[in-house]
């Protein structure tokens, strides 16, 4: 792994357990999914429907997501040119006789041809 992809993924290991930290903190709301569909009457989207930890956790979980791609571009193998050739279907008698296994309910060997 080069340079780039050990500083991504030390960057990465640390917003990971700031997530899950800031996540585990946070507090519940109080209404849950029931507030959803018919809680306090609260906006959707009011003034106040966003809190310091709720937009740092948005920010740490827009970075999550941009470091794992990164990780992932950075990571990939590049394609190989023999992966990638064509592959030669023709066999003859002899190739696929020695080739094809002795089936378990034939009484004969193939070792004795």
């Amino acid at each position: 792994m080069n340079t780039v992809g050990i500083v991504l993924l030390v960057f990465f290991v640390i917003v990971c357990v700031l997530l899950v930290l800031l996540v585990a903190i946070q507090d519940d709301g109080e209404s849950g999914m029931g507030g959803l569909l018919g809680g306090r009457g609260t906006a959707a989207f009011g003034a106040h429907s966003a809190s310091v930890l709720t937009k740092t956790t948005f920010v740490l979980v827009i970075l999550f997501f941009a470091l794992a791609l990164g990780l992932a571009i950075v990571n990939k193998k590049p394609k190989l040119e023999k992966d990638l050739a064509p592959v030669s279907t023709e066999v003859t008698a002899e190739e696929s006789a020695a080739e094809a296994p002795a089936q378990w309910w034939s009484t004969e060997s193939t070792d004795a041809e």
